[in-house]
């Protein structure tokens, strides 16, 4: 099956894909590549700083990802907390997940407008196959680490709604049944 590029935009929920259990990338080939760059450019767009393959319709096992440095996060720190430039995790794993499961206000390009509380660990491990077919692993901290984790959840089929704190989806609920409502009307 042959991917239009063009054609890829970001879904939103209740999109059935976003619920789905992506399937590896059996190899890294020029539409794979080409996919990413779409990804990027996407995610660019509209200033997100995580997207994943489902988010556009691919139930494939990848995301991509650019956390930008700022005063408060840098790409030298150790573990790094942000990115020097955008970078593609296909088929990525976790492993060395921090004991700490830490706060914070997520959102998803896939639920506009919806904003709520993730606990997640601060620091994680992610072994993937780069654009070059090689597979690299990385530690990474704060937000790079909490972006990793997100993307990672939407290859499994896992939305924030579905982390966020009980308040936190107290608070949301009226904007899930409405992007629900909104999705029956289309």
């Amino acid at each position: 099956m042959s991917v239009d590029i063009a054609s890829l935009r970001i879904l939103h929920y209740p999109s059935k894909v976003l619920r789905e259990k992506a399937r590896p990338v059996e190899r890294v080939t020029e539409e794979v590549r080409a996919v990413a760059a779409r990804m990027i450019d996407l995610m660019n767009e509209v200033e997100g700083i995580g997207l994943a393959a489902p988010q556009v319709g691919l139930a494939w096992r990848m995301f991509v990802c650019d956390v930008p440095e700022n005063e408060d996060r840098s790409a030298s720190s150790d573990p790094p907390e942000a990115t020097t430039r955008p970078m593609v995790c296909i088929n990525p794993r976790f492993s060395e997940p921090s004991r700490d499961l830490v706060p914070f206000e997520e959102g998803c390009l896939s639920l506009p407008e919806i904003r709520g509380d993730v606990r997640r660990p601060s620091q994680i491990t992610v072994t993937a196959i780069g654009l070059d077919g090689e597979p690299f692993s990385l530690r990474a901290g704060g937000l790079l680490a909490r972006c990793w984790q997100h993307e990672h959840d939407h290859l499994e089929g896992v939305l924030i709604i579905d982390r966020m704190t009980q308040l936190s989806r107290m608070k949301n609920q009226s904007a899930v049944k409405s992007l629900e409502e909104r999705a029956r009307l289309l």
